[in-house]
């Protein structure tokens, strides 16, 4: 062949030379943390999907209440329904019309209960994609899910190396009441907010933990104790002159009064539209029984259940079992998290979040699902069973994932109200 020949002949390609898909070196971390959680998440559907139409109970109840035509219907009811309400026909607030006595409730339920972030997003999503608003719910939780495992991911893995993340990330799929993280519910968008929010007051990037933190005021009102957090954290950074001199005044002071504005925005819109300043807290007492009673609905239950009785408000007995069992624990998670001298924002986040949820009259039998969005509790488990190898690894996660579509799923959905 001649030099001009050479010159002009196609070259081939090398067939040795696997095939690799572009990816961001700073992605990489994230693949395996991804992957157990996805992995565990849709074993623990599938069971409930198996569970669901063995039993076939759910084609005899409500639409609304836990049934439907398809097993997957049951993902958008009981709250799901309310946001799928708000996306589709928006608010309307008016003053709390009073019921008959005798009831449960003593005023109707009204759809402003349910904050506008979620549904505004799905609403969104349906737009641009084409979807029907169901499907684009469950692609919004779907996604946020994995943003949600990810910053959990993030947090743990500063803290406790990246294999205790990554096993975070999986104990937060296979967590009880984690069934809801592919429903029709926010656990995975504010969880998603609130991790990255918590990793954002660490690394000391307040621009962006007060941006967060706006944005989970507009996702529920739970969000109160992250926003707390955030404006105790930023409060320690300012009364301290090293990091005061360190990281300035502005941020931290733009992320303590960016923080709640969300929340007070809807909070005051909600008074407005409704004639009255507490007229959400009214709402939430009045139409769904919840409000702050400092503990004694909780003991209530825990006394009732420990000698077999159901004389409570609320009452249902597989639900609050596990319940009772996640309460018990969780003295002993918060002392292995406090051993751990997490930074204060983890800190003050779990125990605001715990004090709200066990001082709160509200369904008890959704108490792991109101503890859900504490990831933080996640950290000494994950650091411990890293020391675990693989092969054991695998064997409690295939078996936590199918027994999640069980006690995560099974449970909540239908032999309780998520």
């Amino acid at each position: 062949m001649s030099a001009a020949q050479s010159d002009t002949a196609p070259t081939t390609a090398n067939p040795q030379r696997p095939l690799r898909l572009p990816l961001p070196s700073a992605a990489r971390p994230y693949l395996p943390p991804l992957a157990l959680y996805g992995a565990a998440k849709l074993t623990g559907l599938l069971v409930f999907a198996w569970l669901l139409t063995s039993a076939g109970d759910y084609r005899n109840k409500d639409p609304r209440f836990g049934g439907g035509a398809h097993w997957w219907d049951v993902l958008s009811t009981w709250d799901g329904w309310w946001y799928l309400q708000v996306a589709q026909k928006g608010y309307h607030p008016e003053p709390l019309r009073p019921l008959a006595p005798g009831g449960q409730f003593s005023a109707e339920q009204n759809s402003v209960a349910f904050f506008p972030l979620y549904p505004g997003l799905v609403r969104a999503v349906s737009e641009v994609t084409g979807l029907g608003l169901y499907g684009a719910a469950i692609l919004v939780s779907v996604l946020c899910s994995f943003v949600a495992a990810a910053g959990i991911y993030a947090v743990i893995s500063l803290l406790a190396g990246a294999r205790a993340g990554t096993i975070a990330a999986g104990l937060w799929a296979v967590a009880p009441a984690a069934g809801v993280e592919w429903a029709v519910y926010t656990e995975s968008l504010f969880v998603a907010i609130a991790a990255w929010t918590c990793h954002a007051v660490i690394r000391r990037r307040w621009v962006a933990a007060g941006l967060l933190a706006f944005l989970s005021g507009l996702s529920r009102p739970t969000a109160a104790v992250l926003i707390g957090a955030v404006g105790l954290a930023a409060l320690a950074t300012l009364l301290r002159r090293d990091s005061r001199r360190e990281q300035g005044v502005a941020a931290p002071l733009y992320a303590a009064v960016a923080a709640p504005l969300g929340l007070l925005t809807y909070i005051a819109w909600v008074g407005w539209s409704m004639g009255g300043p507490g007229a959400y807290f009214s709402l939430q007492r009045e139409a769904w029984a919840h409000y702050v009673d400092f503990g004694a609905y909780t003991l209530d239950v825990l006394r009732n259940v420990a000698v077999g009785h159901g004389d409570y408000l609320f009452a249902y007995s597989v639900p609050d079992l596990i319940a009772v069992q996640v309460v018990v624990a969780l003295p002993f998670l918060v002392a292995l998290l406090l051993r751990k001298r997490p930074p204060l924002v983890l800190t003050a986040y779990t125990l605001a979040s715990i004090v709200t949820i066990l001082g709160t009259q509200q369904m008890f039998g959704n108490t792991p699902r109101y503890l859900l969005p504490v990831f933080p509790l996640l950290l000494a488990p994950a650091a411990a069973m890293s020391r675990l190898r693989w092969p054991a690894l695998a064997v409690f996660f295939s078996t936590a994932a199918v027994a999640s579509g069980w006690y995560a799923h099974y449970v909540i959905f239908e032999l309780g109200i998520p």
